[in-house]
């Protein structure tokens, strides 16, 4: 899954539940059910494992993604201002939703490399319910929108 859904339901789930306690190993579980959902992203693995290393074009798709995912994070975030606390809390729900992947970076984009990292992979790809580019991103999309709808309805 891209960035922004994780991004997004975790900084909403922190922002709705407000309690730090509970808010935010909502925000990081919601990474686990999130893969669940039949979704698109590139495959940073195979690209790693066909060319080692991500081709230009996935690199511009993370990029894009990661900027999409702070602008709305941020954007869910400061809906609680001035209560600077809350936003601290929302921001970290929303970092906690994406650190899964995060874990992950050092070694698709600086070559790290080690056990656990390998053991990592392959826990995160046995959760995912991969889709079609057009459904997949559908899928994404809507679960955007309906913590977007969650926060602000």
């Amino acid at each position: 899954m891209l960035e922004t859904p994780h991004v997004v339901v975790g900084a909403a789930i922190a922002f709705k539940v407000g309690n730090p306690a509970l808010a935010l190993p909502l925000a990081l579980g919601s990474h686990f059910i999130l893969e669940k959902i039949p979704h698109w992203n590139p495959h940073l693995n195979t690209e790693k494992k066909n060319h080692g290393k991500i081709t230009s074009q996935t690199t511009a798709i993370v990029v894009a993604d990661s900027l999409l995912s702070l602008l709305l994070g941020t954007l869910i975030a400061f809906q609680a201002y001035p209560d600077l606390t809350k936003v601290a809390i929302v921001l970290l729900g929303a970092f906690l939703a994406a650190l899964p992947d995060l874990i992950e970076a050092p070694y698709f984009f600086l070559n790290q490399k080690s056990a656990f990292i390998f053991k990592w992979i392959k826990f995160k790809k046995s959760l995912q319910a991969n889709a079609e580019m057009f459904p997949g991103l559908v899928y994404q999309f809507l679960t955007v929108v309906a913590a977007f709808w969650w926060v602000f309805g």
